[in-house]
């Protein structure tokens, strides 16, 4: 497995990029996907297909949803076997009352936040980066 392990070499080099756009999460059913929509991301459920795309996107295509969302890159390559991070960033950003939905994608994870929350979220996770940061819960 390629990528980062080490949850302090992660949290130092995380270098959050916030994401230009605002972006959604929303729910079809999976014969009811527009062919010309573009996802960010897929994840298929039993209830409905959830899509992550942009709010432009879903306005075009009149497709509902409920939260506005920033994009927030780690741009560190973290390993899919990696330990803490989540737990890591959680922690800092429940002390905040940041809400957070985390995606680990093959490179990188990336975080979605409230619009609102975004310059906030950015600033706690360099200050964790530059603090190396590694609050770990206890076993």
């Amino acid at each position: 497995m390629s990528g980062e392990t080490e949850l302090s070499n992660l949290i130092k080099g995380m270098k959050p990029q916030l994401q230009t756009g605002e972006y959604v999460f929303c729910t079809l059913p999976d014969n009811q996907i527009p062919k010309d929509v573009q996802p960010i991301g897929i994840f298929r459920e039993a209830e409905g297909t959830t899509l992550i795309i942009t709010k432009q996107e879903a306005d075009r295509l009149s497709i509902p949803y409920s939260f506005v969302a920033a994009w927030i890159t780690l741009t560190v390559h973290s390993s899919l076997e990696a330990v803490g991070l989540t737990a890591a960033i959680s922690g800092e950003l429940t002390k905040a009352g940041i809400s957070c939905n985390v995606i680990a994608a093959y490179y990188h994870d990336h975080l979605f936040v409230a619009q609102k929350d975004a310059p906030r979220t950015v600033e706690i996770l360099r200050a964790m980066s530059l603090n190396d940061v590694v609050n770990t819960p206890e076993p």
